[in-house]
């Protein structure tokens, strides 16, 4: 009989995971119950090999709960910043952090902090499946009085992680909701020793704060910022960068692929999105371990789009309606590996 992979419970200090793994051995994902977070995945580089890690997630329950660094979040509903933490929709104003003075910062959503359960799984020979499920609910959190019911499916096989959210809108109003992921993918060298490639023509124009500029403002092309310009890979070396691209350029199949390559081995990573965006953060302000990994990030929508007019459109989510957004990486071993 085929050997199939395996799926197993276990648990980060007192937070519940699930490991997956290939019936040889040679890939092993594990992914957080707590906001469906991807901790670790590890391949093998070659034939009998042993498996190495290709993410930079959280390491302990502490960092886990911290959520410094939003390590491997998924990002729903909404991706990275709301200016000043209000918007307006529908037609009411909306204010994220009511009470709160000083800096008002609110970033990537709530799904990464939700307790997730486990809805299905299976497994087969070549891949493992998991279907994760949460909810978030009028009285969720202040200044999202909306009824969402949200699923994570992870797809786990040799060389690849697939991950899709969907939302269904169980509400009785449309919602404003966009989703995104945050990993950091790291091929065991410094940021500055790796090539990059993005297959983007426009970067997104920022203030101080990070929040995108207004209307056109935010657009520019790529060709007048060639210090920012990724479509030919080029290695990172001492680019600090924090900023989005967009204008995503797909290939024959369809998919968009950014590419993360080690020069001295041949080895890749190719993550992988079908529309959106693509952010890029190279860890300059990480607590841990700064600049040892990249963030690269499909999302859906950019940074304050709950703001922004133009998103309107991408933003608004029917009652009754489900919209996924599909995303993932894909390992390539070293040129010479068996």
């Amino acid at each position: 009989m085929t050997a199939e992979y395996r799926i197993t419970e276990s648990r980060l200090g007192g937070e519940p995971t699930l490991t997956v793994r290939a019936p040889d051995g040679s890939t092993r994902a594990v992914v957080a119950l707590h906001g469906a977070t991807l901790l670790s995945w590890q391949v093998a580089p070659g034939a009998g090999g042993e498996p190495k890690e290709l993410t930079d997630g959280y390491r302990d329950e502490k960092e886990l709960l911290a959520q410094d660094g939003v390590r491997a979040g998924l990002l729903a509903p909404f991706p990275n910043r709301v200016a000043d933490g209000r918007y307006r929709y529908g037609g009411h104003d909306h204010d994220l952090l009511p009470g709160t003075h000083g800096e008002r910062l609110i970033y990537h959503g709530f799904a990464r902090e939700a307790p997730f359960v486990l809805a299905e799984a299976d497994t087969a020979p070549d891949a493992a499946r998991l279907l994760l499920r949460t909810s978030i609910r009028p009285d969720s959190h202040p200044g999202y009085p909306f009824a969402l019911d949200l699923t994570v499916v992870y797809t786990v096989t040799a060389h690849e992680v697939g991950i899709e959210i969907g939302a269904t809108n169980v509400g009785g109003t449309t919602a404003p909701y966009a989703a995104g992921w945050h990993p950091y993918f790291t091929l065991s060298r410094p940021v500055d020793d790796l090539t990059l490639r993005v297959p983007a023509d426009t970067l997104i124009r920022t203030d101080a704060a990070l929040i995108p500029l207004p209307g056109e403002e935010a657009r520019l092309p790529l060709d007048d910022r060639p210090d920012m310009d990724f479509r030919s890979p080029r290695r990172l070396g001492d680019a600090v960068i924090d900023a989005c691209y967009a204008d995503l350029v797909p290939g024959p199949d369809g998919r968009v692929e950014t590419v993360l390559t080690d020069p001295a081995t041949g080895e890749e990573l190719r993550i992988w999105q079908h529309s959106g965006y693509l952010h890029v953060f190279t860890g300059d302000t990480l607590a841990r371990d700064r600049r040892a990994s990249i963030a690269l990030e499909p999302v859906e929508t950019t940074t304050d789009a709950f703001n922004r007019p133009e998103q309107a459109a991408a933003l608004a989510l029917e009652p009754g309606r489900t919209r996924s957004f599909a995303f993932g990486v894909r390992y390539a071993g070293p040129k010479n590996a068996g």
